[in-house]
């Protein structure tokens, strides 16, 4: 697997390199967006750990820039900043980042999160394939298209992972722990919002359908397809 990290402080880049390289993965290195921009272009990159606050802009940008392109819409990118208000990780999120990580980090938790990420893999199960129509929400499994109301609205792969995955398992209650394990692939003791962050950005963009997503109060989450 090949790394891309885009950090412009040098011991953190390095510190990162050695670990990852320990761990058997490709490094590239990058100090600000053009170096990144310069290597996703020109190579074949499995995900990119990138900074915000860099020389030439902010990461923010190029993390838009290469979500909105779809030839490397499907790169996942981990966020790792000194930022660590709530709106920074929304944007984030939002613009299609995979996780966000603040510093100061362990760089053992990062290593475990790329390769939460790295190892998802599409579900093939029967509920998964075709397409599947409830009210004004319909969602082609195969050409990972959802529309509400006939209009199509954009969902990262992660949003579209995460509403696949409330569908396979729709009437069943969902904890916070069984998604961060079965769609994130991390492990219950790693704590993070990012869940409640991704929930509430599905149910906004799928906006009336986005009811069918509901909150068990205490327990967690569940699609209702009996409302």
């Amino acid at each position: 697997m090949h790394i891309l990290i885009v950090e412009d402080e040098p011991d953190i880049r390095k510190t990162i390199e050695y670990n990852f390289l320990k761990e058997g993965f490709k490094v590239s290195l990058a100090g600000s967006i053009s170096r990144g921009r310069d290597i996703v272009f020109s190579d074949s990159i499995n995900l990119i750990i990138l900074d915000l606050m860099l020389p030439d802009g902010s990461g923010l940008d190029l993390c838009r820039e290469l979500k909105s392109n779809s030839s490397y819409a499907n790169i996942p990118i981990v966020i790792l900043t000194a930022k660590s208000d709530e709106v920074d990780r929304v944007v984030g999120f939002e613009l299609g980042a995979d996780d966000y990580v603040t510093k100061p980090f362990s760089v053992r938790e990062l290593i475990l999160r790329v390769k939460a990420i790295l190892k998802r893999a599409p579900d093939s199960s029967p509920d998964s394939i075709g397409e599947y129509v409830i009210g004004s929400l319909r969602i082609d499994f195969d050409a990972h298209i959802v529309q509400v109301k006939g209009k199509e609205v954009k969902l990262t792969a992660l949003e579209f992972k995460l509403l696949k995955h409330f569908l396979d398992r729709r009437g069943r209650v969902q904890s916070r722990d069984q998604l961060l394990q079965d769609v994130w692939g991390y492990s219950s003791d790693i704590t993070t919002r990012t869940v409640d962050t991704h929930i509430k950005r599905l149910r906004e963009k799928l906006l009336s359908a986005g009811e069918y997503i509901q909150t068990i109060r205490g327990v967690g989450y569940k699609f209702n397809s009996n409302l």
